[in-house]
Parts: C-alpha cells; sequence; structure tokens
C-alpha cells in the first residue's frame, strides 16, 4: 500500500496552497461579512486551471482525478472555505452532463467553465425535499418541442450568480416506480420565468452565492434533456460517491486550516509568563486535533482513491468520510476557537470564520444522519 503522493500530485498541492494565501486570504474576511461572489478571485482561478479542473481534456479541463480534486478542495479550504467553494464549485452539476449529456450539450456548457466565463449549478433540494430526492415536485411537462417547467429550488448554490442549471423534476409523475419519473434539464437562468432570490444571513460559507430559484412556465428546447428521460433520479445516486467524497475533502481542509491557526497561536500566546503551548491542556488538545485530522485526510483520500479506481464498497466508504471528515470539521474549528480564547471568538482571527463555516459540511451532500443511515444499508446490503 502507497501513501506517497506523487511529483506532480504534491505540486498541485503547493501550487493551489500559494495561490490560496496570496489571492484569497487577504480578502478572504471582506468577502465574509459582506456575502459577496469573488468574481475576480474566481477568474482567476480559471486562468489556473482550477475551475472544471475534473473536467475531460477534450471540453477544457486538465483531467483531474478525484484524489487530486480532494487535494485542491483540502488547500482551498484550509485558507477561506467561502471563496474555496466558490472556486470548486463553478461546475457543480456538470458530472451529468460529463456523464449523460450529449456531445452538443458537452461543448456548449463545459468550456465557458473552464473558462471562467459561466458559472453553473444543480438544481436539486427544494422548500420540502432535501435529503428525499424522491420528494421533488418541480415539473416539466412536454409541450410540442420544448419542455416547461415550474417549480421552487431552495438553497440552490450559485443560485444567483449561476448562468445555466441541471435541474432536477418531475416528467413522469405516475410512474409506478418511486425512483423512476425524474429527469435532470438543463436551464438557463436568462429563459423567460426563472427568477432568483439570493439568501443572505447564513451562518458560514457567506462568500459563497445561495439562492432560491422561482420557474414560471420556464421553457426550453427539448434538446435540453441530458440524458434519457424518467433516469434522473438514478442518474443523480451515481454522483454522490465522488460529490460526499469531495465534502470530506472539504472537512479535512477546514480542520487543517483550524490546526495551523491554532498551532501558530499557541506558539505566540503567552500567560503566566510563558507560552500556552507550554502547558499540558493545550498540547493535548493540539495533538488531539492533528490525529483527528491526520485520521480524516487517510479515509477521505482512500474514498477518494475508490473513486478513481472504482473500488467496491465505495457508497459506504464515500458517507464514512463525509460522516467522519465533517464532524472532524467541527470539532478541530471548535477546539481552535478555545485555544484562541476571547481573541477566536471575534472575526480578527480565521477560526471564527473556520467555525462558522464547518456546519455546514455535517448538513449539504447529505447530513451527518444520512449518511450514518446509508453506511448501515450498504452493510446490510439493503442498498437505497
Amino acid at each position: 500500500m502507497d501513501f506517497n503522493l506523487s511529483d506532480e500530485q504534491r505540486a498541485i498541492r503547493d501550487e493551489v496552497r500559494r495561490f490560496a494565501e496570496n489571492e484569497i486570504a487577504p480578502v478572504a474576511s471582506e468577502y465574509d461579512v459582506e456575502e459577496k461572489y469573488p468574481y475576480d478571485i474566481v477568474e482567476k482561478a480559471a486562468k489556473m486551471g482550477l475551475t472544471g479542473a475534473h473536467f475531460p481534456v477534450e471540453y477544457g479541463g486538465v483531467g483531474y482525478s478525484s484524489l487530486e480534486n480532494a487535494l485542491v478542495t483540502e488547500e482551498l479550504f484550509a485558507v477561506d472555505p467561502g471563496i474555496g467553494l466558490c472556486i470548486t464549485s463553478a461546475g457543480f452539476g456538470a458530472e451529468a452532463i460529463i456523464a449523460f449529456g450529449t456531445e452538443e450539450q458537452k461543448e456548449e456548457y463545459l468550456p465557458p467553465i473552464v473558462d471562467g466565463e459561466s458559472v453553473m449549478g444543480a438544481a436539486i433540494s427544494e422548500p420540502q425535499a432535501g435529503s428525499d430526492v424522491t420528494s421533488v415536485k418541480t415539473r416539466a411537462e412536454k409541450d410540442g418541442d420544448e419542455w416547461v417547467l415550474n417549480g421552487n429550488k431552495m438553497w440552490i448554490t450559485n443560485g444567483s450568480v449561476g448562468d445555466y442549471f441541471v435541474v432536477m423534476c418531475q416528467t413522469d409523475p405516475d410512474a409506478d416506480d418511486r425512483y423512476s419519473g425524474f429527469s435532470q434539464i438543463i436551464v438557463e437562468s436568462d429563459r423567460d420565468g426563472f427568477s432568483a432570490d439570493k439568501i443572505t444571513g447564513k451562518m458560514g460559507i457567506r462568500a459563497s452565492d445561495t439562492a432560491e430559484l422561482i420557474l414560471d412556465d420556464v421553457r426550453v428546447p427539448e434538446e435540453n434533456l441530458v440524458g434519457t428521460r424518467g433516469m434522473g433520479f438514478l442518474q443523480l445516486m451515481q454522483f454522490f460517491d465522488e460529490t460526499r467524497t469531495a465534502v470530506a475533502a472539504q472537512g479535512v481542509g477546514i480542520a487543517k486550516g483550524a490546526c495551523e491557526q491554532a498551532l501558530a497561536y499557541a506558539k505566540e500566546r503567552e500567560q503566566f509568563g510563558r507560552s500556552i503551548s507550554d502547558f499540558q491542556a493545550i498540547q493535548h488538545k493540539l495533538a488531539e486535533m492533528h490525529t483527528k485530522t491526520e485520521a480524516a485526510r487517510q479515509l477521505t483520500y482512500k474514498s477518494a482513491w475508490s473513486v478513481d479506481n472504482d473500488e467496491g464498497q465505495l457508497t459506504a466508504l464515500a458517507s464514512m468520510a463525509k460522516e467522519f471528515a465533517s464532524n472532524v470539521a467541527t470539532d478541530v474549528a471548535d477546539e481552535a476557537v478555545q485555544i484562541h480564547g476571547g481573541a477566536g471568538f471575534v472575526n480578527d482571527h480565521d477560526v471564527e470564520r473556520l467555525y462558522r463555516d464547518s456546519k455546514i459540511t455535517q448538513i449539504y451532500e447529505g447530513t451527518t444522519e444520512i449518511q450514518k443511515t446509508i453506511i448501515a444499508r450498504e452493510l446490510l446490503g439493503k442498498g437505497f
């Protein structure tokens, strides 16, 4: 078993970290406080090949593996999860187009993401449908050679800044099978009847755009259907192993950043005439934080490796990585604030932001509770 990264992978990791420290760190607090989308930074990231990095080379991407994507995500989130998410989610939803889309769809919608000219999103969740995707009520009805969509989507990443979205909707509501009757359809944000209402006041990842989408008789051509009609749910399930591994990498990155910040502060902060890093209570906190982070990293890397190598039990492993790493992120960020004391309770220090940002990793792409259910069902051979 080889735990070494290749020279190329180490170079990717180091280059991304330099970018994050030079371009993101100086302005991270500003974008967080003002809850604004960092267009200029995303554009710079695109020039480095970080938006749509996992896209196939023939569509402008660099073809990063899941492990290499995890490395990129970890370094970006260690510096700032909000802006990091803006970069890594610029092509959110593109997996469906890559796997099931037509050649025309791939050529039209993928290269602009890589070039930094467009941003996209995946519109799945609704006010009444979160973890239970089969509760989606948004309808798409065929009218001649067009689809007409009606419904609301909630908590959509890139919702008010996205140029197009892969929308999960009902196309065959009377289907006998609970998991059939759903399709994925590409909807451009400049279509008549499409509107987005930006959601503000979020606890964390405040630079990342989140919105409610309203679809009111939105018409798109029939060729915007992704893959086979009625197979949308099954299409979506194929990507959760990859996306949950990506969230695990986010958790590892947050924990890494919190560890770094806490260690540096413990060395410089003095109480009772000496550095607080001399106190055993602080030393034990640091030891536990770094140990948990390394454990989460190894589980996440194994999950990413399994995605790339199509290993068995991947679904359970991805959920294990996501559940464990997100818990580690919140625990380690909490301890980092504790080590900072009162200074960690205000945004003068990055740990305050990391602490707030960590919570979302336990919620999106399936809550912690859902991950445990998935793991158990996989162990028991019950599937979804």
